[in-house]
């Protein structure tokens, strides 16, 4: 019963523990007690917060029982990536420079996380700055996969879908820069949406450097669709502090669960034009294609034809690595991961004029999305190129063909940061080795609900809460 309870979607916990059927202070427990078992073998947290923890499901339970208003996520143990600045408790950015580190203040999603009533059991895993597409660092092991441990958990939100895939918490937060959402969800058969670029405030503290944001946006990774949908509706929407939020209200993301995707025209592509895939990855993604035939009609073939677009990418995200994080090359070179080092040195020797190309390089990959999406509601793919591989093993050939090992795993992710355009990843399948594979959905700018509908649509189809990983 306990391990099912573990399991059970985030929205169901809460209705229950609005009903006094669960209470916060049990469920809590129920998660320190499985992070306490089970995550020496998967290392998703870095910080468990279990005094503080169990002091807030003791407020959230007393709240319940006073008869108080209860907020959309009362009482829900949630792990925070640890990139969010958490006041009071450590907040390491994956790196040995920030390990001592105890902010003074919470992050903007930290904040609203507190103010709708969830429960913060822990930070969650990541790589240094949140510059790789694995989770490793210098702060200890590798995060591992609960499926295969031998295998990675992806990156760079890789703590919170390990943490999630093995029950050790009801939701998680996970930001997204390159894909660093959608490639764990993938790789450890969660759900994980990465919104329209501006939709959720990055505020990070009054101390955190202010830079131009062309990339990352924050998100939910969860159990089921309207998990995520449940807490995007917390997390979205203005904030002063973020001036480049999008000032919109943000719409009602449970609705669209439920809404209707009959006559939406969807398009399938499986390669982008340009990318080495696994054939089990492509052979499992396009077998899941059927679920939307039965419901919407034929799902077209894309000719999205795209041409190395990384090259700019690390062009504008390094730069902007640098101009935010540069006094760690200054003065903690020697406490770097080789990945982080890469960034930074490659951020400071960009000019302004390589920058100015990078821009317009992107220009032209928006205008290519942007023909699709004219054409079509979402745009379907695989999420990664293959399944998750050994840790500290980044491939260097795909299907025959040379990779780049630190991008070439995940070509169908970092265009959409480009463009800026909400995406998801949905579990659609398992590999021959067991290992879960994901279905890519890329829908128009602020279209969260489209995506969110159709993932819903295809859950209902063919549900995975019953899917449950060896470390469980």
């Amino acid at each position: 019963m306990t391990q099912d309870l573990a399991f059970t979607s985030a929205v169901d916990q809460r209705n229950a523990i609005a009903k006094k059927e669960v209470s916060p202070v049990e469920l809590t427990k129920l998660y320190l007690d499985r992070i306490e078992q089970l995550d020496p073998h998967l290392n998703s947290f870095i910080t468990v917060t279990k005094t503080e923890a169990l002091e807030t499901a003791q407020k959230a339970e007393d709240s319940i029982m006073k008869g108080e208003p209860l907020g959309p996520l009362h009482g829900l143990p949630t792990a925070i990536k640890d990139s969010e600045n958490t006041r009071g408790v450590p907040s390491t950015q994956g790196s040995l420079v920030f390990k001592d580190f105890v902010p003074t203040e919470d992050s903007v999603i930290v904040e609203r996380i507190k103010k709708a009533g969830a429960i913060i059991l822990g930070k969650t895993n990541m790589p240094e700055n949140g510059d790789l597409g694995t989770t490793e660092n210098r702060l200890g092991d590798h995060c591992r996969n609960p499926w295969n441990t031998d295998r990675t958990a992806g990156g760079s939100s890789g703590g919170s879908a390990s943490a999630v895939a093995a029950g050790l918490c009801s939701l998680a937060s996970g930001g997204d820069g390159g894909g660093s959402i959608r490639i764990p969800a993938s790789f450890c058969g969660t759900y994980g949406i990465k919104p329209t670029l501006g939709r959720i405030p990055l505020y990070n503290g009054s101390k955190s450097p202010v830079t131009a944001n062309h990339f990352t946006q924050l998100g939910p990774i969860s159990r089921t669709v309207a998990d995520s949908a449940l807490m995007l509706q917390v997390l979205a929407g203005y904030d002063s502090r973020s001036p480049a939020t999008i000032r919109q209200e943000p719409d009602d993301y449970l609705a669209a669960t439920q809404k209707n995707i009959k006559g939406l025209k969807l398009a399938w592509s499986s390669d982008y034009g340009y990318a080495a895939v696994d054939p089990e990855v492509v052979s499992v993604c396009h077998s899941a294609l059927s679920v939307f035939n039965d419901i919407v009609g034929a799902v077209a073939e894309s000719d999205l034809e795209l041409t190395d677009p990384f090259e700019p990418f690390w062009t504008l995200y390094t730069t902007v690595s640098y101009a935010r994080s540069g006094r760690m090359l200054e003065d903690h070179a020697n406490d770097l991961t080789w990945y982080g080092r890469e960034v930074l040195e490659n951020g400071a020797k960009v000019t302004g004029a390589e920058y100015a190309k990078a821009l317009g390089k992107v220009d032209v990959i928006k205008s290519l999305f942007a023909n699709q999406l004219e054409q079509y509601d979402l745009l379907l793919s695989p999420t990664m190129a293959l399944p998750a591989f050994d840790v500290g093993q980044h491939p260097k050939e795909i299907n025959g063909q040379a990779v780049h090992p630190f991008w070439g795993f995940l070509p169908f992710t970092f265009p959409i940061n480009m463009i800026g355009y909400p995406a998801a990843s949905i579990p659609c399948g398992f590999s021959s080795e067991g290992l879960p594979i994901g279905l890519h959905i890329v829908g128009k700018p602020g279209r969260e609900d489209t995506v969110l509908a159709a993932s819903a649509a295809f859950e209902r189809a063919r549900p995975w809460i019953q899917e449950r990983p060896p470390i469980s």
